[in-house]
């Protein structure tokens, strides 16, 4: 589950990580007033106006009806209202967004941190997330923060840093140390790194996140070390140890069928091929979309129905595949185990007639508990249903279906 920046910074903040302080609005109007509040905490006499969606590269991201960037600079409180109009209600594209403008129904206002002082400010970029490879988390870091890492990466990997966390005793204190050394931070600045990493980390394991990337976290000007950005993804399925967060979904961020399908209990992802899957386990799916592949397909989904593929389900199922235009074909592929094939076969059946028809072909195979029984059922219910019981069968049949 994806959060908004501010959301993240207030997980950080109740660890004990030093944040950009800020204020949250959802109306224009009270911009001046909330600016005055931020002031009054911190003593701020400029704002940070940011965009809050679920995607980065806001700051280089264009508003459509403005023309104003995601992240903008009100060099004192008499422009506060004016910025704040350029970006709240707008709709904002960025390089993450997939060519497609996301409203902006909330900005942060924050603190300016870029203040002057006895040193030159610096950006540095930090994350931590698990290392599918070793099976241990992972702090990566580098002097290049406020760019993109991916071109970091890319072009200077030796500005790269990587810390491994052995979860058998979690991190340790001259890691958070050598972290620090490694920036090449000295004196104050030093020590508040090792406590800024230490805090960070636990807020990691302390949520049940993914994945946190601060960039950047920011060395002032008077070597304080504070995060400027947070971007934060938890495991929704730890999410019942946390209903606070649980709390801060926010699903006019997320795609519609998909907030659909978890409200009726399915498993679904929307892809970008021509051919929907319907069925019942996530091994089985993934396989379907192998052998969709391999026959010169694209799925257009994952869509697990569990082991309860009634007509209702089966129904719902197929509405959510069908507000995909790309589709030209559904492919059923189910397993009868715990379900039995008929019932299935029933339930395809039921729904099909309940919708007044499927406008794209379906391909359907079923195996396992009464597999012949339900083919029976699909042969002889006179609707236009191609059914296969041999996975390549099926696979040939989308094929087929395709040219």
């Amino acid at each position: 589950m994806n959060l908004h920046e501010y959301q993240g910074k207030s997980i950080l903040k109740s660890f004990g990580v030093a944040i950009q302080e800020s204020v949250v609005i959802d109306a224009v109007e009270d911009a001046v007033s909330k600016a005055k509040e931020l002031t009054e905490k911190t003593g701020t006499e400029w704002y940070v106006v940011k965009a809050q969606i679920h995607a980065g590269g806001r700051g280089k991201g264009i508003i459509e009806e403005t023309g104003s960037h995601g992240v903008v600079l009100a060099k004192g409180i008499d422009k506060v209202e004016e910025v704040v109009k350029g970006i709240l209600g707008g709709h904002l594209e960025t390089a993450q967004t997939n060519g497609v403008a996301k409203k902006v129904n909330k900005v942060m206002i924050a603190e300016d941190v870029y203040y002057p002082g006895e040193s030159e400010p610096s950006e540095i970029y930090m994350s931590v997330l698990m290392d599918r490879d070793s099976g241990r988390n992972v702090i990566i870091y580098s002097t290049e923060g406020g760019m993109d890492i991916e071109a970091v990466a890319e072009e200077t990997p030796h500005l790269i840093f990587k810390e491994e966390v052995d979860p058998r005793v979690g991190l340790q204190g001259f890691q958070a140390r050598k972290i620090a050394f490694n920036l090449g931070l000295s004196g104050k600045a030093f020590k508040e790194m090792t406590k800024f990493v230490s805090s960070l980390y636990a807020a990691y394991i302390g949520c049940d996140a993914s994945m946190f990337e601060i960039n950047p976290v920011l060395k002032t000007s008077d070597d304080k070390v504070i995060a400027v950005d947070a971007k934060v993804t938890l495991d929704a399925t730890a999410l019942f140890r946390h209903k606070d967060y649980a709390a801060m979904r926010d699903k006019t961020e997320e795609d519609p069928a998909e907030v659909e399908a978890d409200e009726a209990g399915l498993n679904f992802v929307k892809l970008d091929g021509n051919v929907g899957c319907m069925v019942n386990g996530a091994g089985l799916a993934m396989a379907t979309m192998d052998i969709i592949k391999q026959s010169g397909g694209n799925p257009a989904n994952f869509l697990d129905v569990g082991g309860t593929a009634d007509a209702a389900r089966v129904e719902k199922a197929f509405e959510i595949i069908l507000k995909d235009e790309n589709v030209k074909g559904i492919l059923i592929n189910i397993f009868g185990g715990i379900v039995r094939c008929d019932r299935v076969a029933q339930g395809i059946v039921d729904a099909y007639k309940n919708m007044g028809g499927i406008p794209v072909p379906l391909i359907v195979r079923l195996q396992g508990t009464n597999a012949v029984e339900a083919k029976k059922l699909i042969d002889e219910s006179g609707l236009n249903v191609h059914s296969a019981v041999l996975l390549q069968e099926a696979a040939d049949k989308v094929k087929e279906i395709l040219s």
